[in-house]
């Protein structure tokens, strides 16, 4: 007889949970995923695409009804789940139904952090996270409005291209003193603000955002040295914080997110927890890539298999506002470490290898990241790169590889 296996959450991480388990596992359990939001799993990292109009929403489904349903998955979408029993191995739902489940999984996800400013909830403010959201946007935010986005994080930039693209006049607030400071070093983040002001955006560094004045079709944004910026909209991308709040109240162990073990494990037995509500060895990922390493783990652990998580390598690879963007490892440098860059700001390329011991310990990439993955490999796998050192910069086609064997492959041949 099947398993009951309950998936709370129904997002990216969860359809890559599903996808894995049910390859790996197929029969062993009986799945039931409950989505919040009243839509199938959709990739979140095109909302800001489908918010410039360059996508439609049926672009952003990750697997069709049908996938599904061939998979033997119970969904139940459009429903919140309300309270977790861990002691009687149940999970409520509004309306008063129950769910029993075996194992349960909480792939709750994020959500958007409301900024404390007075007047937020006076004023029609909007954040940038969901479909709900971008349909607000689309619907406030037409030609010639104008928007202020405070937040020059990756959301933050997302919202303010789409919103460009749509139309509107755009000025980015952002309280760092360099946009997408997480991901890019200072000569980077220079790079793509010049790009965003090309394309029209405004950007406005070290500015405090203090109150929102006005009414929900006229607002103003007063910053802390007295301006005031007048918008039909405000969009605020401050950034995320994990969904824990169902686990906190199940007595689960939350910190900054639900704390979990190296095999996924919540500190109740039999329930696991992935993606960005997830909290590992002291880290929230908040990124897609290491909910999709986690959602591979825990299928192989509830598969049987051998697994275990020992946290992920930091990375990023988008296409930030139209711009090709890729960091990952040390690419600020840490103490004893050698940068070697190279930067052609006239044609939009900027990059930034981080050398520690004869080994690539980080990289930062701008406008050309056609290496990108290439990069991520040689740091992951911490691999020599002495024969590599002096064109390593320029990328692989340049570089002299070593192959399997460890012998060189020229990279005409390569």
């Amino acid at each position: 007889m099947s398993e009951q296996l309950v998936i709370v959450g129904n997002g990216m991480a969860t359809a890559r949970l599903v996808e894995e388990l049910t390859s790996r596992a197929s029969g062993r359990y009986a799945i039931a995923v409950i989505g919040e939001e009243p839509a199938l799993a959709y990739n979140r990292v095109l909302l800001s695409s489908l918010l410039a109009g360059e996508v439609v929403e049926q672009d952003l489904e990750l697997k069709s009804r049908g996938w599904w349903e061939a998979h033997g998955v119970t969904l139940v979408y459009g429903r919140r789940a309300t309270k977790i029993d861990a002691r009687l191995h149940e999970v409520h739902l509004d309306g008063g139904t129950r769910l029993g489940f075996s194992k349960l999984v909480l792939a709750t996800g994020s959500e958007a952090i409301r900024l404390p400013l007075p007047g937020a909830d006076i004023c029609g403010v909007l954040t940038f996270r969901d479909l709900n959201d971008v349909e607000a946007m689309i619907a406030r935010a037409g030609a010639r409005k104008r928007v202020v986005v405070i937040g020059g994080g990756l959301l933050g930039l997302e919202a303010a291209y789409g919103l460009k693209k749509a139309g509107a006049t755009v000025t980015v607030v952002h309280l760092m003193d360099r946009l997408m400071e997480r991901q890019l070093d200072a000569p980077a983040a220079a790079m793509l603000k010049a790009e965003l002001e090309a394309l029209g955006i405004e950007v406005l560094l070290k500015a405090q955002s203090t109150a929102i004045e006005g009414s929900d079709k006229t607002e103003s944004l007063r910053l802390a040295d007295g301006r005031l910026l007048p918008a039909e909209l405000i969009v605020m991308a401050a950034g995320i914080r994990p969904r824990a709040e169902l686990a906190r109240q199940a007595g689960l162990e939350v910190k900054r997110g639900i704390v979990i073990d190296d095999r996924m494990q919540t500190s109740e037995p039999g329930i696991y927890a992935l993606g960005e509500c997830a909290e590992h060895r002291g880290t929230c990922y908040g990124l897609v890539e290491p909910a999709y390493e986690q959602a591979r783990m825990l299928a192989r652990h509830l598969a049987g298999e051998t697994a275990q998580y020992c946290g992920s390598l930091l990375a990023t690879n988008l296409k930030v506002s139209g711009v090709n963007v890729f960091s990952a490892g040390d690419f600020i440098g840490a103490p004893g470490t050698e940068p070697i860059v190279l930067s052609d700001p006239e044609h939009g390329i900027y990059r930034k290898l981080v050398i520690e011991q004869g080994r690539l310990a980080g990289a930062v990439l701008l406008g050309d990241t056609a290496d990108a993955l290439w990069y991520l490999d040689l740091i992951r796998s911490a691999a020599p790169i002495g024969v590599m050192r002096d064109d390593l910069v320029f990328g692989r086609a340049f570089c002299d590889v070593p192959d399997e064997s460890g012998a060189v492959l020229h990279a005409e041949a390569a």
